[in-house]
C-alpha cells in the first residue's frame, strides 16, 4: 500500500486519538476540578471539546478530510465526495484510533487503561438528543462548506460546543467517539449496553441531515 494511500487513513486514526483524548481528558480533570459542580465539569469539558476539535480539523483536514466520525465519512461517500473504498479504509481507522485515545486519557491521568464506563445515557429522549446532535453537526459541515470552506473548522467547533449544552445527551455525534467513550468509567463515559442505540440515532440523524442539504443545495441552483 503506498505512502499517499495509507497517510490520510493515518490522519483519521491520529485526528481521532486527539479527539477522544481531549472529550475523556478534559472530562476527568473537569471532575476532579469541579468539587462536584457537574455544570463546571460539563463546561470544562465543553470549551477543551471544541478548542481542541479545531485545531485537529485545521491540523488534518488537507490530510485526508478530517472527518474523525463514521457518521460524516458515511455522509461523504454517499455524496460522492470520497469512494467507498476510502470510507471502507477510514471506519476502522477512526474507531480504532479513537479507542486508542481513549486509553491515552487513561494512561495520563494515572487510571487502568482497560475499563468499561457504567454510566447510563438511555431512553427517548437520549435517542432524540443523538439524532438532533448528529443532524446538525453534518448540516453544519454541508452547509458550511458551501457558503464558507475556510469557516468550517470554526463551525463545526462552536456547533460541537454549543451542542455540549443545548442536548440532552451533550451530544456525541459520532460512533467512533461513542464506542470508545463506552471503554471509559470517567464523566464522558457511557455504558456499553447504551452505546448501540446512540450509534443508531447518529446515523439516522446524519442520514437525514444529508436528505435535507441535498434538497436545499438543490433549490440554491435554481
Amino acid at each position: 500500500m503506498s505512502a499517499s494511500v495509507v497517510r490520510p487513513i493515518a490522519a483519521e486514526a491520529l485526528g481521532s486519538a486527539g479527539l477522544v483524548a481531549v472529550v475523556v481528558g478534559s472530562g476527568i480533570m473537569g471532575e476532579r476540578l469541579a468539587g462536584g459542580n457537574v455544570a463546571i465539569a460539563l463546561l470544562a469539558n465543553s470549551l477543551a471539546t471544541a478548542g481542541g476539535l479545531y485545531v485537529l480539523i485545521l491540523a488534518f483536514a488537507p490530510l485526508s478530510g478530517a472527518h474523525f466520525n463514521p457518521a460524516v465519512s458515511l455522509v461523504e461517500a454517499l455524496g460522492g465526495r470520497i469512494s467507498w473504498r476510502t470510507l471502507a479504509a477510514y471506519l476502522p481507522a477512526q474507531v480504532l484510533g479513537a479507542i486508542g485515545g481513549t486509553w491515552i486519557a487513561h494512561a495520563m491521568f494515572a487510571l487502568p487503561v482497560l475499563q468499561t464506563s457504567t454510566r447510563a445515557r438511555t431512553g427517548a429522549s437520549q435517542w432524540l438528543a443523538e439524532l438532533v446532535a448528529t443532524f446538525g453537526l453534518i448540516a453544519c459541515i454541508r452547509l458550511v462548506s458551501r457558503s464558507a470552506p475556510a469557516q468550517v473548522p470554526a463551525a463545526v467547533a462552536a456547533y460541537i460546543g454549543a451542542a455540549y449544552w443545548f442536548t440532552a445527551s451533550t451530544s456525541f455525534a459520532n460512533p467512533a467517539v461513542t464506542i470508545a467513550r463506552a471503554l471509559s468509567d470517567t464523566f464522558a463515559g457511557i455504558a456499553p449496553a447504551d452505546a448501540p442505540m446512540f450509534i443508531a440515532s447518529q446515523f439516522a440523524g446524519a442520514l437525514a441531515a444529508a436528505i435535507v442539504c441535498a434538497w436545499l443545495s438543490e433549490g440554491s441552483r435554481e
